[in-house]
């Protein structure tokens, strides 16, 4: 009965989370900070620790640790983004801030162990997205650009985890994933005359794109004291945005950027109710030329493989996060990160007005209640303090004219999780 009820369990979250995975992620770049309420509620870590089933998105060595369990989850996604314009030039002066800042964003999945040291798990979550809309088209003093602006991207990962223990300490981890993603540009009609493909800049409605990754883990239980983690995911190479060819370079390339995680997690034989973790990630944007190609000065016309880009950099985030499991029934998590500068330079800022993912500073807390045996309840908060960026950028606009990209965020995420 368990048994088919965990199964009944895996298939209805992970439905359910593929049928209305949203946009709207923005932090550390455009991913998400971490996956799953018990990693979100530490600043997005987990690669050392066990954070239940979407925890196995960021090590799926965590598999056997978390064993036979079905979770889903809801993250309310509040984000403020806000571009300054100043006189003196062909964009429209003026404070503009994007709609639409409430977002609903499901995942969902299950795990159960195959045998004492081994694990299988199915999951869907949202990797990153970005969502902008801005009732006024200020790049329309360029020539042309109809109301209103913005972008939407959305991507979701659909994954399965296998975790093998390899020995008392070992424990190794592999997910195939299957991405799926959508783009829509609106209001980019003034770029289209630099563009291999004018027809294919912008307002061509959605367009879908997929790829097969992989993710590694790998989880390291040197004694009861220190337990060390590490995840790698690769380069997603995406099938083009062939109605956004004329926009992406490569002709609508727009790949999922590769990923590499360290972690460390520490539990005092004085206080074992506490765990203390610490870890450090890269993101490589700079290896996806849509993303890391420079927009000044640009290098080609717009869809070509060294056309413009956002000018984003490699990312590096650092996170530092505490468990207190206080009672039998409740753990409580808090967690701090902090993400380099993702734009290179401040001339790559007017680019970046259509997604002005600047947020550094994540602070996070929450914890998790268990109702009964089987069932618990996990909640997180997390804001991301408000942070900016100022530039020109001469080659798109003419002159230098001063622009400044702001963005803050709030984030409640909630879930239930069931045992058997």
């Amino acid at each position: 009965m368990r048994i088919r009820f965990g199964l009944r369990a895996t298939a209805c979250a992970v439905l359910t989370a593929c049928a209305f995975v949203g946009p709207a992620f923005a932090t550390n770049g455009y991913f998400a900070n971490g996956y799953g309420g018990q990693s979100k509620s530490m600043a997005g870590a987990g690669v050392a620790v066990s954070t239940g089933v979407l925890g196995m998105a960021q090590n799926p060595a965590t598999g056997v640790k978390v064993g036979n369990q079905a979770g889903f989850c809801l993250t309310t996604f509040a984000p403020n983004r806000e571009v300054q314009i100043a006189p003196g030039g062909p964009l429209t002066p003026g404070t503009h801030k994007s709609e639409n800042d409430v977002f609903l964003i499901p995942c969902g999945g299950a795990n159960w162990k195959l045998n004492e040291r081994s694990s299988l798990g199915a999951f869907v979550f949202g990797n990153g997205g970005m969502n902008t809309e801005y009732n006024t088209n200020f790049f329309a003093g360029l020539g042309a650009g109809s109301s209103p602006l913005g972008v939407n991207l959305e991507q979701a990962f659909i994954t399965l985890s296998y975790a093998r223990q390899v020995n008392d300490r070992l424990t190794l981890g592999i997910s195939p994933i299957l991405a799926v993603q959508r783009f829509k540009a609106q209001g980019l009609q003034a770029f289209s005359g630099l563009s291999i493909s004018p027809g294919d800049v912008s307002n061509r409605g959605h367009d879908w794109s997929t790829g097969f990754g992989v993710n590694l883990g790998l989880l390291y239980e040197a004694n009861p004291q220190w337990t060390f983690g590490a995840a790698y995911r690769n380069e997603i190479q995406m099938s083009r945005f062939s109605k956004y060819r004329g926009l992406f370079a490569g002709g609508g390339e727009f790949d999922v950027p590769a990923m590499l995680t360290l972690g460390a997690a520490y539990t005092p034989a004085s206080a074992p109710r506490w765990t203390v973790t610490g870890e450090v990630q890269r993101i490589f944007y700079g290896n996806v030329t849509s993303i890391a190609n420079p927009s000044a000065p640009p290098g080609g016309p717009l869809g070509s493989t060294n056309g413009v880009g956002f000018g984003w950099k490699d990312v590096d985030v650092l996170r530092v996060a505490a468990i207190w499991r206080k009672t039998d029934k409740l753990t409580l998590r808090t967690g701090v990160s902090y993400s380099t500068d993702f734009i290179g330079n401040d001339g790559e800022v007017v680019i970046n007005t259509i997604a002005p993912a600047t947020p550094q500073w994540h602070l996070s807390a929450g914890g998790t209640y268990r109702i009964t045996e089987r069932w618990a309840f996990t909640f997180s908060y997390t804001h991301a303090f408000s942070n900016s960026f100022s530039g020109t950028n001469p080659a798109l606009t003419g002159v230098a004219q001063p622009v400044r990209i702001q963005m803050h965020q709030n984030e409640i995420a909630t879930g239930l999780s069931y045992r058997w």
